[in-house]
């Protein structure tokens, strides 16, 4: 197993929990970085302001000057840099990588009430990209379009357990390639990751570890 995996140019590494780094020749992009280090980012997408996806210090350590940070407003009071507030249904083009906003929020829960935390669907090399955030199973996840990589929590507790996120998969997203996240550290186990992969029937599963 390993950290890293590729799709086309575009390169994948977990940094663990649900944090991503995308790297595409010489553009670097973060998702909701924790305990990140390294290179410097363009563009840095928050989804939500819960301490393990929106880390100060790690912004510190990857966001350099021209570094463009995207979060919703309920994680702006911790951000420093150059930030661009959005929402539901908001479009970008930052840094050379376009994207929107899409809805993430608990239905079962309370977590994540709908309209504190974002999901996100990017294109980065000509793959798009769907960062589901802490999210449950929700409509809208029928309308993304299509989708070359899913990112999907699958630890439970505050988000979808690996059953509800391979049902999302399958009937909904249905994307080339999925990643399982949100296990690992603080909720959920790579058991879950794996029934995740056992589940998914639409695509393939790659579990980074």
């Amino acid at each position: 197993m390993t950290r890293n995996t590729t799709l086309g140019s575009l390169q994948i590494e977990w940094l663990g929990h649900a944090s991503f780094r995308f790297r595409c020749g010489q553009q670097v992009v973060y998702t909701d970085p924790y305990n990140a280090t390294g290179e410097k980012a363009d563009l840095v997408l928050i989804t939500h302001d819960h301490y393990d996806h929106c880390d100060p210090n790690s912004l510190s350590q990857i966001a350099g000057s021209d570094t463009v940070i995207i979060a919703p407003e309920s994680a702006a009071s911790r951000i420093q840099g150059r930030l661009k507030v959005i929402k539901e249904g908001d479009s970008f083009n930052e840094m050379g990588v376009t994207g929107k906003a899409v809805p993430a929020y608990n239905t079962n829960k309370n977590f994540h009430p709908r309209g504190k935390g974002l999901g996100y669907v990017f294109t980065m090399g000509g793959r798009t990209v769907y960062q589901a955030g802490d999210t449950d199973i929700i409509p809208e996840m029928s309308s993304l379009g299509k989708i070359d990589l899913a990112i999907v929590p699958v630890g439970g507790t505050y988000t979808m357990t690996a059953e509800e996120a391979a049902k999302a998969v399958n009937d909904m997203i249905r994307p080339e390639v999925s990643i399982p996240m949100h296990w690992g550290s603080i909720v959920g186990s790579k058991s879950d990751a794996e029934k995740f992969r056992e589940l998914v029937t639409a695509g393939r599963v790659e579990i980074l570890e």
